[in-house]
């Protein structure tokens, strides 16, 4: 089967200007498509907080010319943040964070082989002067969160939108509680089902 170095946009097309509303602020990038179900969940929340995503499937080692092109034009093109996911040995991440003075925001992408210790350390293990953010092994969504909070450094509405969410955070945390007080922890855990 001859190999495709074509990469996959699976959402919002490419702008060729980085200014304008809806232009994507932040790119959220994959290895594989088989990543997009980890992943998605940062595409949501962005989403939510009214932040423009650019999704793409870039392989650092099946499309690397793409991935390099992607990395060194990101900035141009209007990019403030990178979340870039990736299983196994999850070069993705570390090769965009070289290539661009971008925050890049690592997702390490659960493996079969090693549960995604692998993808980890792999991320985490950079060297100096390279940073990569991580968060944990399929956390898409805390990637998605950190990405809007590094926007919000410059953005009062999207910093009302975080502080928002989480205060919403806190009220279901102090429901749950309320009602474990109420109940008792075996009936609670009877309703846990």
């Amino acid at each position: 089967m001859p190999f495709s170095a074509c990469a996959c946009v699976v959402a919002i097309p490419p702008s060729d200007s980085p200014a304008g509303p809806g232009v994507p602020r932040v790119a959220v990038v994959m290895g594989s498509d088989s990543d997009l179900p980890t992943m998605q969940p940062a595409v949501q929340v962005l989403e939510r907080f009214g932040v423009a995503v650019e999704v793409r499937v870039l392989s650092a080692h099946r499309t690397p010319l793409e991935m390099v092109e992607f990395a060194q034009m990101a900035r141009g093109r209007g990019f403030k943040v990178i979340v870039a996911g990736a299983g196994g040995a999850a070069h993705l991440p570390g090769m965009v964070a070289a290539l661009t003075t971008l925050p890049v925001i690592g997702v390490p992408v659960q493996s079969r082989a090693l549960s995604g210790v692998d993808s980890l350390h792999s991320i985490v293990q950079m060297p100096a002067g390279i940073p990569v953010a991580t968060v944990a092994i399929g956390n898409g969504l805390n990637a998605g969160l950190l990405a809007a909070q590094i926007l919000a450094t410059a953005d009062p509405r999207l910093a009302q939108e975080i502080s928002d969410y989480r205060d919403g955070l806190h009220g279901q945390v102090t429901a749950k509680d309320a009602r474990l007080q109420q109940l008792g922890s075996r009936a609670y855990l009877e309703q846990m089902g």
